[in-house]
């Protein structure tokens, strides 16, 4: 894959990717580099899958509604006097 700093780029770009927040064009440009090179389309593969391990054994506590009402009132910004 090169050196590491382009094996760091290329990781950031398929997270950046996975998490739906490359532009167009920079999706299919990684999308391109991936179906040119097998290596690339693995890495894609596993980050999926890891991500996917990850989402199925994370289990969440739900949240009461008084604690949501708690933060909102606290970050809510007084208008100006």
């Amino acid at each position: 894959m090169g050196n590491p700093q382009n094996y760091q780029d290329l990781l950031k770009k398929v997270s950046m990717y996975l998490d739906n927040e490359l532009t167009n064009e920079a999706e299919r440009e990684l999308l391109t580099e991936i179906k040119q090179n097998p290596n690339y389309f693995e890495m894609l593969n596993k980050e999926k899958s890891f991500r996917d391990f990850i989402k199925s054994r994370v289990q969440r506590k739900p949240v009461s509604p008084s604690l949501i009402q708690s933060i909102k009132e606290k970050i809510r910004v007084s208008p100006p006097a």
